[in-house]
């Protein structure tokens, strides 16, 4: 085999153990590869809709959303849940209705088979509540009236039921849809960021890089700085002003 230079990676004696170093040396494929600014919201963007707040909210488990959004999400799954519980309550029904025709058309059997024994005069008795069949000898599948009863899987009423799955009650408790933990509107609390107050800077709202500061510090807030919100109050400062 051929030698070939260090930096040759596109010759046939590239080998397998040379790929993997340099797939390592190179980051990709691997869970240590930085993110991008691009791929982190900034910290005052809602969690859901991933635009900058309105009206920020925050929940216990730290995790920000604006107050419409949030609103409308917890809503639109109470809705959901009403729905889901009227579809729970109709199968329910449906199934002990046919319970009962079930119970209903054994006793029937019962009877029928009683009042047949009863009515044919045989040495032997013949124990109506249990219809059992007549062993036969045969072993042709047509025998004893299966002939006019074949399995068939391409008549709908000759395919094999499925089994039901049993009934199970929806959840009426709302999850974060972040940390997965229940969610009450209750448990919000109003976040309140301090603008900063720079008269020289023209920009609007959004396009500002620099937009909120600690409300005792009055330092620069980031996705770099870590933040804590005072839940009495809702101001937005520092952890190391905590």
């Amino acid at each position: 085999m051929t030698r070939h230079a260090r930096n040759c990676t596109a010759g046939a004696v590239y080998t397998y153990h040379e790929k993997k170093k340099d797939a390592a040396a190179s980051g990709y494929g691997t869970n240590s590869k930085r993110l991008g600014k691009d791929s982190v919201k900034d910290f005052d963007c809602c969690s859901l809709s991933l635009q900058p707040c309105r009206n920020p909210v925050i929940t216990k488990d730290g995790y920000l959303f604006d107050k419409e959004v949030i609103l409308q999400y917890i809503i639109t799954k109470k809705n959901e849940y009403s729905r889901r519980l009227k579809e729970y309550e109709k199968l329910k029904k449906q199934d002990t209705e046919e319970t009962l025709q079930k119970i209903a058309a054994e006793n029937n059997k019962k009877l029928a088979d009683f009042l047949k024994s009863e009515n044919n005069i045989v040495t032997k008795p013949i124990n109506g509540f249990k219809s059992g069949q007549t062993q036969s000898t045969s072993v042709s599948n047509m025998a004893n009236g299966l002939d006019k009863k074949l399995p068939s899987f391409w008549v709908p009423s000759e395919t094999p039921s499925a089994i039901k799955k049993k009934l199970q009650e929806p959840d009426k408790v709302i999850y974060c849809p972040i940390s997965g933990r229940p969610l009450k509107s209750k448990d919000l609390v109003d976040v309140k960021f301090m603008l900063v107050k720079d008269p020289a800077d023209k920009k609007t709202l959004i396009t500002k890089q620099n937009r909120y500061m600690c409300a005792v510090t009055h330092d620069i807030l980031s996705n770099s700085v870590p933040c804590a919100v005072l839940k009495p109050t809702g101001d937005v400062v520092t952890l190391e002003c905590v």
